[in-house]
């Protein structure tokens, strides 16, 4: 499963190169040195999520942005405000929403519509970015190639929940995220690795 176009950025924060399309999601921390973005993702509106400082180091005019209401109107420009269990189009890109939360945990309650999402690229590879979630019933439902899964555990899955759910929805491969900032460690991956039945990919951090 090819997974070279898919760039580790630290933390939740991903680019993921579509031909010469430039898709970013969640970027945070970033260095001056990226592309500029054609499509952006905001999973929440936390801010190791959405980042405006971030934001404006690589949005261009004509940038399009997907992001849940409680962000969206805090952005200027071509904006989908997204709801979870939707599906959108944007040019050849195919999106669908899965809600993201904590069903046990306050930090990501359900009722704030936040989303992870399945981005279709135009090859027809799907990608799944979960958001910050834990193992949620909407997962099981999700069809992806690849899925972005949060391990770190607190805010989200640990590596033992976000292998269960993996092993659930049977995506072919997994890159752990949200992990070594903040919160998790490369014990956290190394753990999914484990306990995942597909092909567990861990990324080095892109700076």
């Amino acid at each position: 499963m090819n997974h070279q176009h898919i760039h580790w950025l630290g933390h939740s924060s991903f680019r993921i190169e579509d031909g010469g399309t430039q898709i970013y999601i969640d970027p945070w921390k970033l260095t001056r040195h990226v592309p500029k973005a054609d499509v952006i993702f905001i999973t929440h509106a936390h801010s190791d999520h959405f980042s405006p400082e971030d934001l404006a180091k690589i949005r261009k005019p004509e940038t399009a942005f997907f992001a849940p209401k409680d962000v969206a109107y805090q952005i200027e420009g071509t904006i989908l405000t997204v709801l979870p269990g939707q599906k959108y189009t944007l040019g050849e890109l195919k999106v669908s929403t899965v809600a993201a939360y904590n069903p046990q945990k306050k930090y990501h309650p359900k009722q704030s519509n936040w989303v992870g999402y399945i981005i279709t690229l135009s090859t027809g590879q799907k990608i799944y970015h979960a958001g910050d979630s834990d193992f949620t019933p909407e997962m099981h439902a999700v069809v992806t190639d690849i899925a972005l899964l949060p391990c770190g555990g607190t805010y989200t899955m640990t590596a033992a929940e976000a292998a269960e759910a993996a092993n659930a929805f049977k995506p072919a491969l997994v890159i752990p995220m949200h992990w070594g900032d903040i919160v998790g460690s490369e014990k956290d991956p190394e753990e999914f690795q484990r306990l995942f039945k597909g092909q567990t990919v861990i990324k080095t951090v892109e700076r």
